[in-house]
């Protein structure tokens, strides 16, 4: 018995990681047991990386979402993790509309249409939390604090969450919604994300090149490791309904750090003098969104299913480098 995937975003960076850890072992489904990938699907306007196009179970879609899911047919998994990111979204509010709304309800008729539900696990954001001017601040943050989305990017995510909700209330899919931390250290170029840079102040110093900074040093930020954050997605998919419990989003585990905290960590793995590469220049339109985002969270509900945050950074900056050894110079 094997199974079918569609990943959605599958030549990004969380796709392919994704994909190639659902292509190395049996993938359980709901309770369900085990069974090997037969067929994965990638969904992206891009191309995959090489070892994944040339893995004879996989399929490349490559296109506008919405315009691919023909060519997709009926599968037992769903993964959304195409979209448009926060920068991007801000910057460009049709463009966000479009592809992180417009996509994913898309994406939902295509689940809709399937003989059987489709297990569905969309990629959603902390950017759904955010500090109304007008209310006090927030602070942390727990599995029932509502949401106050304050960027184009949050508010559409937000609104993915309750139409996941919704289709799975309706019997259309299983979905499970989880909130990702900012992701770090990311290899390769930089994205439009406002929170790119909490890569790149790890990812150039390495590679011997000079990284910005544009928020100030003690700006509190929530943080998860890229194998942290698989985990938390491939757990979600997993566990059978009533061990997910709620239709409502589910918030993942984080490291709470700051810039500061950062660049020290990279100087202990390192070596001293590494974070000297870092120029802290302060742009308040990134630091306005930046600063909109909670840093403290606490996360009962996906620590009942086994997922934890990170110790300390200095273990995301040693893994990444574990997992990228060309990355230093």
């Amino acid at each position: 018995m094997s199974t079918r995937i569609v990943i959605t975003g599958g030549a990004g960076f969380l796709g392919t990681l994704l994909g190639r850890r659902l292509l190395e072992s049996p993938v359980a489904l709901c309770g369900a047991p085990a069974a090997e990938v037969g067929e994965l699907i990638l969904v992206d306007l891009l191309r995959p990386q090489e070892d994944l196009a040339g893995d004879p179970r996989v399929r490349a879609v490559v296109g506008e979402l919405a315009d691919s899911l023909g060519e997709v047919g009926e599968v037992d998994a769903v993964f959304h993790l195409a979209g448009v990111v926060s920068g991007a979204a801000e910057a460009d509010f049709d463009l966000g509309m479009r592809t992180n709304l417009d996509g994913t309800r898309a994406l939902l008729e295509y689940a809709r249409g399937h003989r059987k539900a489709p297990v569905l696990v969309f990629s959603s954001s902390l950017a759904v939390f955010g500090n109304d001017p007008a209310l006090p601040p927030l602070g942390a943050v727990d599995d029932d604090t509502l949401p106050r989305p304050q960027s184009s990017y949050g508010i559409q995510k937000l609104i993915g969450e309750q139409l996941v909700a919704d289709y799975t209330r309706k019997g259309f899919v299983r979905g499970r919604s989880v909130r990702l931390m900012t992701v770090s250290v990311r290899p390769g170029k930089p994205n439009a994300a406002a929170s790119s840079f909490l890569s790149g102040i790890i990812r150039e110093p390495l590679a011997g090149e000079r990284a910005v900074c544009p928020v100030p040093p003690d700006t509190p930020i929530a943080l998860s490791s890229p194998r942290r954050t698989l985990d938390g997605l491939l757990r979600a998919a997993e566990v059978d309904d009533a061990t997910w419990g709620s239709r409502t989003a589910m918030n993942l585990p984080a490291l709470t750090t700051t810039p500061r905290e950062m660049a020290e960590a990279l100087d202990r793995v390192a070596g001293k003098g590494t974070s000297e590469l870092i120029d802290w220049t302060d742009d308040p339109a990134v630091g306005a969104i930046v600063r909109s985002w909670p840093a403290e969270f606490r996360t009962p509900r996906a620590q009942a299913l086994g997922l934890t945050a990170e110790k300390s950074f200095d273990d995301i900056v040693r893994d990444y480098l574990t997992d990228n050894p060309r990355a230093r110079r």
